[in-house]
């Protein structure tokens, strides 16, 4: 799959004028374990290891690297193959998981197939990291430098991980913001960090997913440029997870957890 495309465009400036644009790519991607998929998604198709590994580990797929074997990054034409194979324990678990989701209706989230699966039973975060709400405005101003394609496009989503002392330690882009998460996850699993050392900086709204995700890698706090939803900030309370959101360049916005930034009076 190639990289950024130009586009030729006509932009409005008080006059018509002819200009260019680069436009990112979008890809359908299968995540295709042991010969049957489990979900395909709209992705960007760079760091297709990291999206491998990070879906399967935030979706309960596997529990570590090391559960999920050979991966084969395969182009067929109209999108990319992501073709892994697992352990035995967690093969027959996937085999259960599809047979329980065959039938005529369903949520569309990545293969759930009710709203009870929707909203999982999650361990609460055990991380009780403080940062300063300084230290959360100067990484989200440093985040747009470490996105390369979003320079290009204008189109791409990130998610980072803001560690106090080090700054931002890893970040993965994407045109879907969980797709994004789902590689930074894949990308601090292979260099043998974990999200709880941090704060995840998102460059989007904040939908419960986002946080059910959040809350798996075990990162303490969420903190992104848009709001998040309703449903978001209630699980976000339940399961521990300081949020904030409207980061802007003079501040932010504290939904849940306020106790979490240390300079919070």
């Amino acid at each position: 799959m190639s990289g950024p495309s130009l586009a030729q465009t006509h932009k409005w400036r008080g006059a018509w004028c002819e200009g260019e644009r680069m436009l990112v790519p979008e890809v359908p991607v299968a995540l295709v374990y042991d010969g049957g998929t489990e979900a395909v998604m709209m992705a960007s198709p760079g760091d297709a290891l990291d999206f491998a590994l990070g879906f399967s580990f935030n979706e309960g797929i596997v529990a570590s690297a090391e559960e999920l074997g050979d991966v084969e990054v395969r182009d067929v034409g109209t999108g990319i193959e992501i073709r892994m194979s697992l352990a035995g324990e967690r093969r027959a678990r996937v085999v259960e998981r599809r047979r329980l989701r065959a039938g005529p209706a369903g949520c569309g989230l990545c293969g759930v197939d009710s709203i009870v699966a929707a909203l999982p039973v999650l361990a609460p975060v055990g991380s009780r990291l403080r940062v300063a709400a300084g230290d959360i405005l100067a990484a989200m101003r440093d985040l747009p430098g470490l996105q390369p394609l979003n320079r290009l496009t204008s189109a791409m989503h990130a998610a980072a991980l803001f560690v106090p002392g080090e700054g931002i330690i890893a970040v993965r882009e994407d045109v879907g913001r969980h797709n994004a998460l789902d590689k930074l996850q894949g990308a601090l699993l292979r260099a043998g960090r974990l999200a709880g050392e941090g704060v995840i900086l998102m460059t989007s709204r904040v939908s419960v997913e986002l946080v059910q995700k959040a809350v798996v890698m075990g990162s303490p706090i969420l903190a992104a440029v848009s709001a998040p939803t309703s449903l978001a900030v209630s699980e976000a309370t339940r399961l521990g997870l300081a949020l904030a959101g409207v980061v802007r360049a003079d501040g932010f916005e504290v939904f849940t957890g306020w106790e979490r930034f240390a300079d919070a009076r």
